[in-house]
């Protein structure tokens, strides 16, 4: 079982007097800042270029700086850019400005995982990575309810990493809901196991009960309405969360309730199995990595390509009809 931090396990006085560099303002970096700043840590400034996110960080209060001043002047930066072009900008703009005892949050294990940000020894590298998306963690922290995040020490060069990052965790709202302690494999391994084998699986199901029905003589209006744009099933997760994956079914009627359980235990999972234990030998076998590698490298062009074709697909389309008459 892993260890799960609250409130009473952190001190957010360990970190109020440091001086925390934000490199990436975006959804998560600008909830997170305007967060630990309502925590009582004011040392926040932000490292940008001088794009919109540089507007906004100003218009929110917080001192901007290029991001190799930034880093110069911080004992802590926040890592809260795309995988894709971290590596790149850590190397030239923010490792060269880094100081023995500084300490680099990231909120993702990617990079770190599979080696394309290799810090150097006299630092400490931690994460809080929340699990929740940017307007949830300032929402929820603004509600007093908090969030979920997962945190984790990669390097502990000062011998304080973890009392860092529990303090970080808390500044931002998380140890409210609860900090769960993992490595950085396992942020990485299973995020991206979401992205490549629960979330595919989920939409194939979708696609093909919509081919289905639709091929059936069935309104598409009425398919897609059952299927997931009454937000329906956005409900029954939320109830998931709160209850459990099956605790949540007397929410249903008796019918639903018999139809799910019965029919559930009739499936063969083999396939399901197959594709799970390929998606997640690929990840850890570093596959998937050398693929995206290369991907970037392409200019994205097949995932330009796969974006068109799922944008242009039949389900899609129909979305766009049942949602025109739907205005």
């Amino acid at each position: 079982m892993a260890k799960v931090y609250f409130d009473s396990d952190a001190n957010v006085d360990i970190v109020k007097d440091k001086v925390i560099a934000i490199i990436g303002y975006g959804n998560q970096g600008r909830s997170q800042a305007l967060n630990m700043r309502d925590s009582g840590v004011k040392n926040i400034v932000v490292g940008s270029r001088q794009d919109e996110s540089w507007d906004t960080a100003n218009e929110d209060g917080f001192k901007t700086y290029s991001i190799e001043k930034a880093c110069e002047i911080a004992d802590i930066i926040f890592m809260l850019l795309p995988d894709e072009v971290a590596p790149e900008i850590y190397e030239k703009q923010i490792a060269p400005y880094l100081k023995k005892g500084n300490v680099v949050n990231f909120s993702s294990g990617y990079n770190i995982t599979y080696s394309y940000i290799q810090p150097s020894k006299d630092i400490d590298v931690i994460m809080v990575g929340p699990r929740m998306i940017g307007k949830g963690v300032r929402e929820m922290y603004e509600r007093g309810e908090g969030f979920s995040s997962f945190v984790a020490v990669a390097q502990d060069a000062s011998g304080n990493a973890w009392d860092i990052t529990l303090a970080l965790a808390k500044a931002m709202g998380s140890t409210k809901k609860g900090a769960i302690e993992v490595t950085f494999n396992d942020e990485t391994y299973l995020d991206l196991m979401s992205e490549q084998a629960t979330w595919p699986l989920i939409m194939a199901v979708m696609n093909e009960v919509h081919a289905y029905l639709i091929e059936e003589g069935h309104p598409e209006e009425a398919v897609l309405m059952e299927l997931y744009l009454s937000k329906e099933p956005a409900f029954m997760m939320e109830k998931m969360a709160d209850v459990g994956l099956f605790k949540q079914l007397p929410f249903h009627s008796n019918t639903s309730q018999y139809g799910q359980l019965s029919r559930y235990q009739t499936i063969d999972n083999s396939y399901i199995k197959e594709f799970i234990k390929k998606q997640y030998s690929r990840i850890e076998n570093r596959e998937f990595a050398e693929e995206w590698h290369k991907e970037q490298l392409n200019g994205l062009a097949l995932l330009d390509k796969l974006k068109e074709e799922a944008f242009n697909s039949d389900i899609s389309l129909s979305e766009a009809r049942v949602k025109s008459k739907l205005k």
